[in-house]
């Protein structure tokens, strides 16, 4: 069953074309949105077991730009790295890759979703260069560390018992739907019914969608023992940060820890959101994007 987006209209606005790349030996998948001669480009890279899908709704509130958004390797329709773990220097490479192979011209900007925001952070740090750096709900601490640092914990033992089952019974496992809903569930803050279905209806579909079960543990492992405030000191790039102010990963007052870090960001709190700002809050966060990148309002 699919049910139908809440920014689906904005969203047919916006002319896309699905593209690939080969790079670090395998085909990444992306999507390129928007005007291709705009001299703004837009990178977006997606959280933890989501696709390209999960940016859309802010993709939707963006005009006038250049948006490209890839699958993560070995998630989506992007197939897994060949001969490189799926850890954050795996990822970090692959993305340092991508935008110099993607060769984008005019001002190059950089945005990182979750444990994107990680990604993102870790190559730019490791040599990427961008003109501007947007993290939406980065991981400024320690997931374990965070206000329900005990659903951390439980995730953790989740993917352990994946790992250590036979490969289909794990594989299994980390498909299970009732899983992956509670999963929804606990991150979704909205009390808006319809709102509610499509969130946990996007999960349904897309959260499942990896190559295998070793691309997913080495790539959780990276999640929950890395955070943004290792690199943040190296990425010298005007930084806006997007937090939320009931995210259950990231607690508000680490986000303000975050920002001194760098050494020049600023910070947007969105008030009423957790952790999915990208699915229930996306026109807020398009419109701070706007402000900080001196965007034209949508028209």
């Amino acid at each position: 069953m699919i049910v139908p987006s809440p920014y689906a209209d904005l969203l047919a606005r916006i002319p896309v074309k699905p593209r690939a790349l080969e790079v670090c030996g395998s085909t990444t998948a992306f999507w390129d949105y928007g005007d291709p001669g705009s001299t703004t480009t837009i990178v977006m890279v997606h959280g933890f077991r989501g696709d390209h899908h999960g940016l859309e709704p802010v993709v939707a509130h963006l005009t006038g730009v250049r948006i490209v958004s890839p699958d993560l390797p070995g998630f989506g329709a992007s197939e897994p790295l060949l001969g490189i773990r799926h850890d954050l220097d795996g990822y970090a490479l692959w993305l340092r890759e991508f935008v110099r192979m993607l060769g984008a011209d005019g001002r190059l900007v950089i945005l990182g979703h979750s444990f994107g925001s990680i990604v993102v952070s870790a190559a730019l740090a490791g040599g990427l260069r961008a003109d501007d750096v947007v993290l939406v709900n980065p991981i400024a601490a320690p997931a374990l560390s965070g206000p329900r640092g005990v659903l951390t914990r439980l995730a953790v033992f989740y993917y352990w018992a994946a790992a250590a089952l036979p490969e289909r019974l794990g594989f299994a496992l980390l498909r299970n739907r009732a899983i992956v809903r509670i999963m929804s569930v606990t991150m979704t803050k909205t009390r808006e019914p319809m709102l509610r279905r499509w969130i946990h209806n996007q999960h349904d579909r897309y959260f499942s969608a990896f190559f295998d079960r070793t691309v997913v543990m080495d790539a959780f492992k990276a999640s929950v023992g890395h955070d943004v405030s290792e690199f943040a000191a190296d990425i010298p790039e005007r930084t806006l940060l997007i937090a939320a102010e009931k995210d259950d990963i990231t607690p508000l007052a680490a986000q303000y820890r975050l920002q001194v870090l760098f050494p020049q960001a600023s910070l947007a709190v969105i008030n009423d959101v957790g952790h999915l700002i990208h699915y229930e809050m996306p026109e807020p966060a398009a419109a701070e994007l706007r402000r900080f990148l001196s965007l034209p309002e949508v028209s």
